[in-house]
């Protein structure tokens, strides 16, 4: 397991396993929110469920590939001290 570099902390590195908490915990709300809303528009809580089960489905990929890429990046933390 590779795991990053924290740009401006010596000696600490992101993990993979919090980047994944991160994910889920990041998903947990923000499928909880698209359900609430699904739910106002349809009024069926099938199709909320739905749509909050497919949307959770992919974005949870795409919310760690974007958490890993930001991980790399430097730009915006500033050097403490």
């Amino acid at each position: 397991m590779v795991d990053l570099p924290l740009p401006g902390t010596a000696g600490t590195h992101v993990q993979r396993r919090r980047s994944l908490a991160k994910t889920l915990t990041w998903r947990t709300v923000a499928t909880a929110d698209t359900f609430v809303i699904s739910y106002v528009i349809t009024g069926s809580t099938v199709w909320a469920g739905s749509i909050a089960g497919i949307e959770v489905l992919t974005k949870v990929l795409i919310y760690y590939f974007h958490e890993r890429a930001w991980a790399r990046l430097t730009w915006g933390l500033g050097k403490t001290g």
